[in-house]
């Protein structure tokens, strides 16, 4: 029996989840931030980074694992009202052109996201947390693993944050400006394992990711700009 598929409404009031979903995915944020914090508190006391390097091989695949089942768990919630993954996404690339127009939409968004990234930082006084240097890659087993997880993260959390809660955020307020920054703030507090003022600068760039997504109407430019910052972040040890 043909599965009947409901597109999801541009905008209104039209919820594409249930309220219940909701709230889990948003406890399983929460668990994650406190998971995160957690993990800062005690790298602060004196990590070991040699043993921490050691065993990122191991933790490179979890984070994968649970970038997945993050869009597995959105995939239930949205499936439940008809919808699929692909609708969150805006849809598949059509033709070459459309492929060339996202690129070339990319490209000058990562630059103003660095440029973002670096303002803040700066305001902030920031510099990454002893947490993330611990988990760079060093070897060619962790690159190779780096660069899975950050086309992972670039796919995964911009159909849950730019797709999913976004949306659903945009459903229950009727303001895109308001769902913008709701999820921009659920999306940094998942990064706290980063140190709190981290959580400020990627909350912020979180926002920019949400206003390039409602402009566009579709997350790819999104996910091509977020898999090339953290892969290059990643290997430039930023």
């Amino acid at each position: 029996m043909a599965t009947t598929i409901i597109p999801l409404p541009d905008s209104g009031r039209k919820l594409i989840a249930s309220p219940r979903h909701t709230v889990g995915l948003l406890l399983i944020q929460v668990g994650l931030a406190a998971g995160g914090a957690y993990l800062q508190s005690r790298s602060s006391a004196g990590p070991n980074l040699a043993a921490a390097h050691s065993a990122n091989v191991a933790l490179y695949a979890s984070m994968i694992a649970l970038e997945w089942g993050l869009v597995w768990y959105v995939w239930g919630g949205i499936h439940d009202k008809g919808h699929r993954l692909l609708d969150l996404v805006g849809g598949r690339w059509s033709d070459w052109k459309s492929v060339a127009l996202d690129l070339a939409i990319a490209l000058p968004f990562w630059i103003l996201w660095e440029a973002t990234a670096r303002l803040v930082q700066s305001a902030l006084e920031e510099s990454h947390a002893k947490t993330v240097q611990s988990l760079l890659p060093q070897t060619w087993p962790e690159i190779v693993l780096w660069i899975a997880l950050s086309a992972s993260a670039g796919v995964c959390e911009e159909i849950v944050f730019r797709g999913y809660l976004q949306k659903q955020f945009q459903a229950i307020s009727g303001s895109i400006g308001l769902a913008v920054v709701l999820q921009a703030l659920v999306f940094g507090a998942g990064h706290a394992y980063q140190g709190m003022k981290q959580v400020v600068v990627i909350s912020v760039l979180g926002a920019l990711y949400g206003v390039l997504a409602a402009w566009r109407k579709n997350l790819r430019p999104g996910m091509i700009a977020h898999t090339c910052s953290d892969i290059v972040g990643g290997l430039l040890g930023k």
